[in-house]
């Protein structure tokens, strides 16, 4: 059974416990039961995907909040999110439900961060992906916000991301929407040298063997095998799978320069 079948059986949210626990609950439009035990081995990936995706949403609607109101295009931006993975119908619900709880005033936002690093211990890579759909859903109009750069910058403290790597994938994402936005009728135009030195995260200086080095790290934090084994739903893995395109695409555009 995958994680979100256990999810629905009500298994995992019995077995996390906790405010995520208590998120899935809500997520799932009903209280799960406390008195029963679980008859299912939920299995630490299965827990561990399933606390990543409850926190995920919630976090989400924390940070489009934290201007004071969610704009059409933070909405739309979580929408695409959960496009990109092609949810189902009913993860797609529990979604929606999990960004609306982020959206509330007394939405726990400490306790559910210090749960998720005791669930998943937090890789490097997951750490990431994390920051980086996060990070993806505050610019979505386009503007970063004082107050949403200063939320990121505490979930960050919270799961020990570095301040330099906020900004670089802050850096990253101005560059691929830019892309995003160059072209004509809804396709990207060619991607522009100076935003791709910004997604692969060098100066225009950078000599070979550090465009190179740059691509390759990349690229390995975004590997699926890694990413799932340490956490990510596989759902979550079309969002990466759309960064290492965009990754691919800067490391090319810079070696045709470069020829």
């Amino acid at each position: 059974m995958s994680w979100w079948g256990k999810l629905i059986g009500g298994y995992i949210g019995f077995a996390l416990g906790g405010p995520i626990g208590a998120l899935l609950g809500v997520a799932l439009g009903h209280n799960l039961d406390k008195d029963t035990s679980p008859t299912h081995s939920i299995g630490q990936q299965n827990r561990s995907q399933a606390a990543f995706f409850t926190v995920t949403f919630s976090v989400m609607g924390h940070i489009c909040k934290a201007d004071g109101r969610v704009t059409p295009d933070e909405i739309s931006a979580a929408r695409m999110i959960m496009a990109q993975m092609a949810l189902s119908p009913a993860q797609k619900d529990a979604a929606i439900a999990l960004f609306n709880e982020g959206k509330k005033d007394d939405f726990p936002l400490e306790d559910v961060l210090a749960q998720l690093k005791s669930e998943l211990g937090l890789s490097k890579n997951i750490k990431r992906v994390f920051v980086e759909i996060q990070c993806s859903a505050a610019y979505a109009d386009g503007i970063l916000h004082p107050a949403e750069k200063k939320l990121l910058e505490k979930i960050c403290r919270y799961i020990s991301f570095s301040e330099y790597e906020l900004n670089s994938i802050l850096t990253a994402i101005a560059a691929e929407a830019h892309h995003q936005k160059s072209g004509h009728g809804g396709k990207p135009g060619k991607m522009q040298i100076e935003d791709a030195y910004a997604i692969l995260n060098i100066s225009p200086g950078a000599n070979l063997s550090e465009v190179k080095r740059a691509y390759r790290k990349l690229m390995s934090q975004h590997h699926p095998d890694k990413l799932v084994s340490k956490g990510l739903p596989e759902e979550m893995m079309k969002v990466a799978t759309q960064k290492t395109q965009e990754i691919r695409k800067a490391y090319e555009c810079v070696m045709d320069k470069r020829r």
